[in-house]
Protein backbone atom coordinates (compact mmCIF):
# COMPACT_ATOMS: atom_id res chain seq x y z
CA UNK A 1 0.00 0.00 0.00
CA UNK A 2 3.01 2.56 1.21
CA UNK A 3 4.90 2.01 -2.18
CA UNK A 4 1.76 2.80 -4.56
CA UNK A 5 1.22 5.69 -2.71
CA UNK A 6 5.03 6.70 -3.20
CA UNK A 7 4.84 5.69 -6.88
CA UNK A 8 1.14 7.84 -7.67
CA UNK A 9 3.04 11.06 -5.81
CA UNK A 10 6.45 10.78 -8.23
CA UNK A 11 4.07 11.86 -11.63
CA UNK A 12 2.10 14.37 -9.80
CA UNK A 13 5.67 15.73 -8.94
CA UNK A 14 7.07 15.68 -11.78
CA UNK A 15 3.60 16.92 -13.76
CA UNK A 16 3.61 19.81 -11.25
CA UNK A 17 7.26 20.81 -11.89
CA UNK A 18 6.79 20.46 -16.21
CA UNK A 19 3.99 22.42 -15.77
CA UNK A 20 5.47 25.20 -14.08
CA UNK A 21 8.83 25.28 -16.02
CA UNK A 22 6.42 25.78 -18.76
CA UNK A 23 4.55 28.85 -17.15
CA UNK A 24 7.79 30.46 -16.44
CA UNK A 25 8.78 30.41 -19.81
CA UNK A 26 6.34 33.22 -20.70
CA UNK A 27 6.42 36.17 -18.32
CA UNK A 28 3.50 38.91 -18.82
CA UNK A 29 4.16 42.52 -18.37
CA UNK A 30 2.01 45.19 -18.72
CA UNK A 31 3.18 48.39 -19.98
CA UNK A 32 0.76 51.59 -19.69
CA UNK A 33 1.53 55.14 -21.18
CA UNK A 34 4.51 56.76 -19.40
CA UNK A 35 5.57 53.84 -17.46
CA UNK A 36 8.96 53.56 -16.43
CA UNK A 37 11.37 51.23 -18.36
CA UNK A 38 10.46 47.17 -17.88
CA UNK A 39 13.88 44.82 -18.02
CA UNK A 40 13.25 41.02 -18.88
CA UNK A 41 15.99 38.39 -18.85
CA UNK A 42 15.55 34.75 -19.97
CA UNK A 43 17.35 32.54 -22.00
CA UNK A 44 17.27 32.88 -25.86
CA UNK A 45 16.71 29.90 -28.88
CA UNK A 46 14.62 26.54 -28.71
CA UNK A 47 13.97 23.77 -30.83
CA UNK A 48 11.20 24.90 -33.02
CA UNK A 49 12.74 26.74 -36.51
CA UNK A 50 10.93 29.72 -37.10
CA UNK A 51 11.57 30.52 -41.20
CA UNK A 52 9.72 34.08 -41.04
CA UNK A 53 13.44 35.03 -40.27
CA UNK A 54 13.79 34.59 -35.89
CA UNK A 55 15.83 30.95 -35.99
CA UNK A 56 15.31 28.94 -33.49
CA UNK A 57 12.55 29.77 -30.90
CA UNK A 58 11.01 28.05 -27.94
CA UNK A 59 7.63 26.56 -28.62
CA UNK A 60 6.11 29.60 -26.30
CA UNK A 61 6.92 33.17 -26.41
CA UNK A 62 9.36 34.12 -23.77
CA UNK A 63 7.32 37.00 -22.81
CA UNK A 64 3.68 38.47 -22.97
CA UNK A 65 3.36 42.48 -23.11
CA UNK A 66 0.37 43.91 -22.66
CA UNK A 67 0.05 47.32 -24.08
CA UNK A 68 -2.66 49.07 -21.95
CA UNK A 69 -3.14 52.08 -24.25
CA UNK A 70 -1.59 53.08 -27.56
CA UNK A 71 1.91 54.31 -26.81
CA UNK A 72 5.75 54.69 -28.25
CA UNK A 73 8.09 52.26 -27.19
CA UNK A 74 11.52 50.85 -27.84
CA UNK A 75 12.15 47.39 -27.88
CA UNK A 76 16.07 46.66 -27.17
CA UNK A 77 17.37 42.93 -26.98
CA UNK A 78 20.99 42.93 -25.69
CA UNK A 79 22.17 39.04 -26.11
CA UNK A 80 24.83 36.98 -26.53
CA UNK A 81 25.43 34.73 -29.96
CA UNK A 82 23.11 35.14 -33.03
CA UNK A 83 19.77 36.92 -31.12
CA UNK A 84 16.59 37.32 -32.68
CA UNK A 85 13.62 39.25 -31.65
CA UNK A 86 10.06 38.18 -33.19
CA UNK A 87 7.30 40.26 -31.77
CA UNK A 88 3.51 39.03 -32.95
CA UNK A 89 0.39 40.73 -31.82
CA UNK A 90 -2.34 42.78 -33.20
CA UNK A 91 -2.01 41.01 -36.98
CA UNK A 92 1.54 42.55 -37.17
CA UNK A 93 4.82 40.92 -37.30
CA UNK A 94 8.27 42.33 -36.32
CA UNK A 95 11.32 40.68 -36.70
CA UNK A 96 14.73 41.69 -36.42
CA UNK A 97 18.13 39.51 -36.29
CA UNK A 98 21.50 40.94 -34.61
CA UNK A 99 24.16 41.26 -37.47
CA UNK A 100 27.56 41.00 -36.76
CA UNK A 101 28.16 44.54 -36.40
CA UNK A 102 25.64 44.70 -33.80
CA UNK A 103 27.58 42.90 -31.15
CA UNK A 104 23.90 41.27 -30.41
CA UNK A 105 22.03 44.20 -29.72
CA UNK A 106 18.73 43.96 -31.67
CA UNK A 107 16.13 47.40 -31.33
CA UNK A 108 12.33 48.15 -32.75
CA UNK A 109 11.15 50.94 -31.73
CA UNK A 110 7.52 52.03 -32.97
CA UNK A 111 3.65 53.09 -32.02
CA UNK A 112 2.51 50.35 -30.33
CA UNK A 113 -1.30 49.71 -30.43
CA UNK A 114 -2.88 48.60 -27.01
CA UNK A 115 -3.09 44.72 -27.06
CA UNK A 116 -1.10 41.93 -26.28
CA UNK A 117 1.88 41.04 -28.13
CA UNK A 118 4.18 37.91 -28.11
CA UNK A 119 7.95 38.09 -27.95
CA UNK A 120 9.76 35.54 -28.81
CA UNK A 121 13.78 35.88 -28.70
CA UNK A 122 15.30 33.44 -30.50
CA UNK A 123 18.96 32.85 -31.94
CA UNK A 124 20.05 31.76 -35.94
CA UNK A 125 22.36 29.32 -34.89
CA UNK A 126 20.68 27.21 -32.54
CA UNK A 127 22.14 28.08 -29.45
CA UNK A 128 20.81 28.91 -26.50
CA UNK A 129 22.23 32.15 -24.48
CA UNK A 130 21.18 34.56 -21.45
CA UNK A 131 19.49 38.14 -22.66
CA UNK A 132 18.21 41.15 -21.51
CA UNK A 133 15.04 42.68 -22.99
CA UNK A 134 14.23 46.73 -21.99
CA UNK A 135 10.94 47.82 -23.22
CA UNK A 136 11.02 51.95 -22.73
CA UNK A 137 8.22 54.60 -23.59
CA UNK A 138 9.54 56.58 -26.05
Amino acid sequence: MQASLRWSVLPTAIAAVVAMSSMALSQVVSIAPNSQSVTLSGTSGGDKKDTSCAGFIADRPNHTVQVTADSNLKFTLQGSGQPTLLITGQGQTFCVQADRLSNGKVEIPGRWTRGNYSVFVGDQGKARAPYTLSIAPQ
